[in-house]
């Protein structure tokens, strides 16, 4: 089941949304820490804003997040959830976002690792 995140998470996975469906690659990596990582499977990790631009540059599509866990202490953080293309579908991977909260109180993400939930071939 999914839970409800307090607003200031809920803006990270709807920003992260918004951003991935226009394809804007430039949009996306300014959610991440400017020393965040992107961990995808078969791909070495990516690390920093101007690397994570260029790794998502051309990516994008429909999205629909959800969270089904989180937890904040202080000035880190989590997220794990699922994410569709589309509202109401069955989830066709999950995620976990870990979290830093900046000097201005904005939540960042520090790194971002999905997969698919598909059994290898």
């Amino acid at each position: 089941p999914s839970v409800n995140l307090p607003p200031e998470l809920a803006r990270v996975l709807t920003d992260y949304e918004a951003a991935w469906r226009s394809r804007n690659a430039a949009a996306l990596a300014h959610l991440f820490a400017e020393d965040g990582f992107v961990l995808q499977g078969g791909r070495p990790p990516v690390r920093g804003r101007a690397g994570i631009e260029k790794a998502y540059a051309g990516a994008g599509g429909p999205l629909v997040l959800r969270a089904i866990a989180f937890e904040t202490e202080g000035t880190v953080g989590y997220i794990i959830g699922g994410f569709a293309r589309k509202e109401g579908e069955v989830d066709m991977g999950k995620f976990t976002l870990t979290l830093r909260k900046g000097t201005d109180g904005h939540w960042f993400i520090m790194s971002d690792m999905d997969n698919s939930n598909r059994r290898a071939q």
